[in-house]
């Protein structure tokens, strides 16, 4: 299938070590659309795994926020209604689903609680300072420089490719063709950072692939970024492999240009400034998601959702 495609080809951009790294996000870098369900209401979880298997690593002590959250049995997740396949709300059946639901909710099994989903939009969760709206942030979202200074990040649970696409029937065949066009993203994501030549990711080098002069324009979703590609408002937009080509599957006419243009590990991220410390639950999120990594469930997910497995970070 072309997903297999496109990540086998990001698989050895890595390897060679010419790859670079973005958003979340959805989304990576995606933000809630009008249509999202009211934040603070609870919606059925999707189907997860069954009983955790027992862990080789001791749960941390249960202080802070983790206390919190296992006094009150309820682990609020903010994440993104509008961003399929990572996740998305159907208001005609109420439910929620995607691969970034099932994460969460699988997360929130393996600690005993339920999950409630919260809604804010992308920017407000980037910049921290979450006032106990919500807990963690389980939305495809990349780990940088700039957003570790508010927030707190778990090692990835999996990692995605960004790519470029354009109308079906566009004369851009080639990535330096995007020369002076104007090219969609999400605001305040690691795609409008890559555009920008101002990614940093830890751990990671970037090379910008995409030419200087291209005139970026921002949306509070990729949703509407495609929505304005449709009608030739943008040239082209920058987003996740994943969710390009689900937009393809459904009828969208759009196609890839080129190979994926950087790949980014996307991780869980807690508040810095939450008035609860949120040490003990970062450190349980990381012993929950290495044990998920263990056991094969990321690699189950990513398959179900995607097709094939990119929780395999460098290397591997």
């Amino acid at each position: 299938m072309r997903l297999m495609k496109t990540l086998t080809a990001a698989g050895a951009l890595l390897l060679s070590g010419a790859v670079l790294v973005a958003c979340g996000g959805g989304g990576g870098g995606a933000t809630s659309s009008s249509a999202a369900p009211e934040s603070s209401s609870a919606a059925p979880a999707p189907e997860t795994s069954s009983a955790a298997p027992e862990s080789s690593e001791a749960a941390p002590t249960a202080d802070g926020l983790l206390a919190q959250i296992l006094d009150t049995g309820v682990l609020r997740v903010s994440t993104d209604p509008a961003y399929p396949p990572q996740s998305s709300y159907d208001e005609a059946t109420g439910e929620w689903q995607g691969f970034d639901i099932d994460v969460a909710n699988e997360i929130a099994t393996r600690m005993g609680v339920t999950t409630q989903w919260e809604t804010p939009a992308w920017d407000v969760i980037t910049a921290g300072n979450w006032n106990d709206r919500w807990d963690v942030s389980v939305g495809s979202m990349s780990i940088t420089d700039e957003r570790a200074q508010v927030l707190d990040f778990t090692e990835p649970y999996y990692f995605t490719p960004a790519g470029v696409a354009v109308n079906a029937d566009s004369d851009i065949q080639s990535i330096d063709q995007l020369a002076g066009k104007r090219v969609g993203v999400c605001g305040a994501c690691t795609y409008e950072y890559y555009l920008n030549r101002t990614l940093s990711i830890p751990g990671f080098n970037f090379e910008f692939l995409v030419p200087e002069d291209v005139e970026i324009v921002t949306y509070d979703t990729d949703t509407t970024v495609l929505q304005d590609l449709k009608l030739g408002r943008v040239d082209a937009m920058v987003s996740a492999v994943p969710l390009l080509e689900e937009a393809i599957k459904k009828g969208k006419e759009i196609r890839l240009v080129g190979d994926p243009v950087f790949l980014e590990p996307l991780a869980v991220a807690a508040d810095k400034s939450s008035p609860l410390p949120v040490d003990s639950l970062v450190a349980e999120l990381n012993r929950i998601i290495a044990e998920m990594h263990a056991d094969g469930t990321l690699s189950d997910l990513s398959m179900k959702w995607y097709g094939v497995d990119i929780t395999k970070g460098p290397g591997a």
